[in-house]
């Protein structure tokens, strides 16, 4: 005989209505940006505030590729938490830079190596694509320079919402859209950014003298063929 049948999986829990708002239907610069689907918007993704023990100067950028956050530095020892999804070129810089500028809706061009390895789907778009909700930048690039000119470290909108939150192949930091454009309005030029090393991964989220916490298991990333934003 059967069985019992098979338990059904439950529901996810709702999306309070303010983190639903924040994360609708935007009209920007003639692109349309769709809601963000529900499924996906768990508490830990939802951008927030959060307490953040740190010296650095409000307004500066903390990237933690290893937990897949970002922080803004706020006044009076907060953050603002962002989730992010991390491509292998996420991994490829540490260390401090500035932003000395970003673009709405960059245009994208894959790279010479993305181009020969698979052709049938980098091939049509090998002279770039232009900005749009199609584009992998997303709805911004903030452009990450430094001492040596540009780091080629980009932190930038998706066209892949599901992949927030997630170790990807492909792409460095990137947010929602919906979230990229709201950092993107707090960005001032050279706005100062650090990015963690692994061994710093967790600094801040808790006070100074207490152990970090452990980074989740993120070094078997892909080897990256981000493409260029142009």
């Amino acid at each position: 005989p059967a069985g019992p049948p098979a338990a059904a999986e439950p529901p996810p829990p709702a999306v309070r209505p303010e983190v639903a708002a924040m994360y609708g239907t935007i009209q920007d610069s003639g692109h349309h940006i769709p809601a963000v689907d529900p499924t996906l918007l768990t508490e830990d993704k939802a951008r927030q505030l959060v307490d953040y023990w740190t010296d650095e100067a409000p307004g500066t950028i903390i990237v933690d590729p290893h937990a897949r956050y970002l922080y803004q530095v706020q006044p009076d020892g907060k953050a603002m938490r962002y989730a992010v999804a991390v491509g292998a070129a996420g991994y490829g810089f540490t260390g401090e830079a500035h932003i000395p500028y970003q673009r709405d809706w960059p245009s994208w061009k894959p790279t010479d190596n993305m181009v020969a390895t698979q052709p049938e789907l980098y091939g049509p778009v090998e002279k770039g694509l232009e900005g749009g909700i199609d584009n992998p930048m997303g709805a911004r690039a903030l452009y990450l320079h430094n001492g040596q000119g540009d780091t080629y470290y980009r932190i930038h909108g998706t066209m892949d919402p599901a992949s927030i939150g997630q170790a990807t192949s492909a792409g460095c930091i990137r947010l929602f859209n919906q979230d990229i454009i709201h950092l993107a309005e707090q960005t001032d030029s050279m706005t100062k950014v650090i990015v963690l090393t692994r061994a710093e991964s967790g600094k801040g989220t808790v006070p100074p003298g207490q152990p970090l916490p452990p980074p989740p298991d993120d070094r078997a990333a892909i080897p990256d063929q981000t493409g260029e934003p142009t």
